[in-house]
């Protein structure tokens, strides 16, 4: 349960936001992942999802969530919950977002998902990168903006996190020495398509089904990239139903051989975790490597 004078903050944001006066009636915990504290709050507007995280003090991590959040929803592609607004409150900060409620997949629930991901993908930038920098997770995201997807990809991605996996002991100069042919070689092992707006981080966490029948996806950690990123991303923890990879095909095909380069497309994330978790994700990246190199 969320402390009284969280509340009462709250309260008074939810009531600014309305221009109606707010009351909070309860909160509770729910399952909210790794990183943040998660809660619903049930007010007299309806009931509502709040993040909370204090490590991330003084950042913008949510602030950019919410802007995400925005604009992937804005491109009608997919059921994403709208955020209401963030804020910092004694150390901690905070974002507070539309609430879905779970329910029964549809019998087409994943035909739709794939379907969906690839009206995603179809939105479509000159430049590789973003805007502004984000976070995957709780780590910093580099989305300066290139001209091509192996220029991006080595510089902003595979390069500096295999540098400071090094510098932190993580791995060798070996490996270091391995990302660098890997990045050389980039442009001939991915085919060339036009960058494609990612949600960034399509894992079996970050979607869930709605009240609907269908699915709605959060925690974006969005770019234009190549869009056989979010495919590989998807296969890394178990992967999604052949149903959701079926549909997608057939609405927007993958080149020949995707497949085969999701490893490629996962050793970014691989790196992301390495540097946050350590343990077992090292052999992962180092055999990526290996295989690439």
């Amino acid at each position: 349960m969320l402390n009284t004078s969280l509340i009462e903050h709250l309260q008074q944001r939810f009531t600014d936001f309305f221009s109606s006066h707010t009351t909070i009636h309860y909160s509770e915990a729910v399952q909210g992942g790794d990183i943040n504290q998660a809660f619903m709050v049930d007010t007299s507007k309806g009931r509502f999802f709040v993040k909370l995280n204090a490590a991330m003090f003084g950042l913008d991590m949510f602030e950019k969530e919410a802007r995400g959040l925005i604009y992937l929803a804005d491109t009608g592609a997919l059921k994403v919950p709208r955020p209401l607004f963030d804020g910092k409150f004694h150390q901690q900060i905070f974002l507070v977002i539309e609430f879905v409620d779970h329910g029964e997949p549809a019998g087409d629930f994943w035909e739709d998902f794939g379907e969906g991901m690839a009206k995603l993908h179809y939105n479509s930038h000159e430049l590789f990168g973003f805007a502004y920098n984000n976070f995957i997770g709780r780590f910093p995201q580099s989305n300066a903006q290139h001209a091509s997807w192996s220029g991006f990809y080595a510089a902003e991605r595979i390069l500096p996190l295999t540098i400071k996996a090094n510098e932190k002991g993580l791995l060798e100069k070996e490996h270091v020495e391995a990302a660098e042919s890997i990045c050389g070689r980039l442009e001939d092992i991915f085919p060339g398509e036009r960058p494609a707006l990612l949600h960034g981080d399509l894992w079996n966490g970050n979607f869930i089904c709605g009240a609907n029948g269908h699915v709605a996806i959060f925690d974006p950690a969005v770019y234009y990239g190549n869009r056989e990123m979010d495919m590989g991303m998807s296969l890394l923890f178990g992967g999604f139903d052949q149903k959701f990879y079926a549909s997608y095909q057939y609405h927007f095909p993958l080149a020949a051989g995707w497949k085969k380069r999701a490893e490629l497309c996962q050793l970014y994330p691989l790196l992301v975790h390495l540097l946050l978790f350590g343990g077992h994700y090292r052999r992962q990246v180092m055999d990526v490597l290996k295989k690439y190199s």
